[in-house]
């Protein structure tokens, strides 16, 4: 069984969404970032951390990844041009999108108050906004990023709108409205959200 160590309200929630996705069993602790319970596991004290067979996996891009390739879901095939566009935009999004909202935080309450830089929200406003116009245009007629099936981008993509909502950052394209309340009703969504 798989032991998933980090909140919900962190990325972890992107590795436990994914676990429900997949109908895997899991242990869920869940641990803030730089508690004991994860630095034996991750030096660098950062959330999530998946355990499988005692070896502990770091990154929730990593986890989600691994787990879509082991499980053969959520995910195209290695070697494949679908699997190298989906390659793609999960890069997109973590540059554009997760960059973004992740220095947003540090200047708003990680770093120590004497390093922080509000300003810098702003540019990082506009950015995300910029991003999202972008994305719209890479987006496919289908429910999902791709199309019909779900992959790993749309679980790095649907948490990231949900963090942006509680940051305020503002979600500007109707696409991307639309596309998030698509993703909240699945069932596995709800039930890792409900963590």
């Amino acid at each position: 069984m798989y032991r998933v160590i980090g909140t919900a309200k962190s990325r972890a929630l992107r590795v436990l969404w994914m676990l429900e996705e997949l109908g895997q069993p899991y242990d869920h602790i869940p641990a803030n970032p730089r508690s004991d319970g994860v630095a034996q596991f991750n030096p660098a004290g950062k959330v999530p951390v998946l355990i499988d067979d005692g070896t502990p996996i770091t990154d929730s891009t990593a986890i989600l990844t691994y787990l879509a390739d082991r499980h053969g879901d959520l995910t195209h095939p290695a070697g494949t041009l679908d699997r190298a566009r989906q390659d793609s935009l999960t890069q997109f999004l973590l540059d554009e999108f997760d960059a973004a909202l992740w220095l947003a935080a540090r200047h708003s309450f990680i770093l120590p108050e004497e390093m922080r830089l509000g300003a810098i929200k702003n540019t990082l406003r506009w950015e995300f906004e910029a991003s999202q116009k972008t994305l719209v245009h890479r987006m496919s007629d289908g429910p999902y990023l791709m199309g019909e099936r779900m992959t790993v981008p749309d679980l790095i993509l649907a948490h990231c709108l949900d963090w942006a909502l509680s940051a305020r950052f503002p979600i500007v394209e109707h696409h991307l409205t639309e596309y998030l309340d698509r993703i909240r009703q699945r069932p596995a969504y709800q039930r890792a959200m409900a963590r």
